[in-house]
């Protein structure tokens, strides 16, 4: 009876409060996959265990809730609806948008704002040094993933898909992010 009312509950919140939900749903796995890589990093590999880094916890919280869920919500409203179907023709269209068009701007967008937040001098050197080799791990990365989130997952839980995707890249953009270049 519980499950069936947390269900219910969950369909309402997607359907009549998107942006909010998918905040809270994108924030919290942002923040969990950041928490995941500094638990490997800093406890399972360390050979003297570090405590958790939470200023850097709390950025990816803070960009996770505040920028990349409200945009990814709108940003797949909106090409959902110029772009229905789940055809060859309309994947690939959604696929190129996605990954050419709309990537590149969030990453730079990611590096600027943590830049910003860690309060660099120069809040583009990052960016600079690191948009190339991010964006092709990322094609590599969400390529595949975007197939299948175009081709299979319903567009009210696809922020949920791309947060849940986001996981795993999260961890890699959080190593590729500690990497010197």
């Amino acid at each position: 009876m519980a499950m069936s009312k947390i269900l219910k509950f969950v369909k309402y919140a997607f359907k009549n409060h998107p942006i909010i939900t998918n905040s809270l749903v994108y924030g919290t796995l942002f923040v969990g996959a950041e928490f995941s890589q500094q638990t490997v990093s800093k406890k399972v590999l360390a050979e003297t265990p570090a405590p958790y880094d939470t200023p850097t916890i709390s950025r990816y919280a803070l960009y996770g809730t505040t920028m990349q869920g409200p945009f990814l919500t709108v940003w797949y409203r909106w090409l959902d609806r110029k772009f229905v179907g789940t055809s060859a023709k309309i994947v690939v269209q959604k696929l190129l948008l996605d990954q050419f068009l709309m990537t590149p701007q969030i990453l730079i967008v990611f590096y600027v704002a943590m830049s910003i937040m860690e309060r660099k001098k120069d809040i583009f050197e990052e960016c600079r040094e690191k948009i190339i080799p991010t964006f092709k791990t990322s094609c590599m990365f969400w390529l595949p993933a975007q197939s299948i989130n175009f081709m299979l997952i319903p567009p009210p839980f696809r922020v949920v898909y791309v947060g849940t995707c986001s996981f795993a890249w999260v961890n890699i953009l959080c190593w590729l992010k500690r990497q010197e270049y």
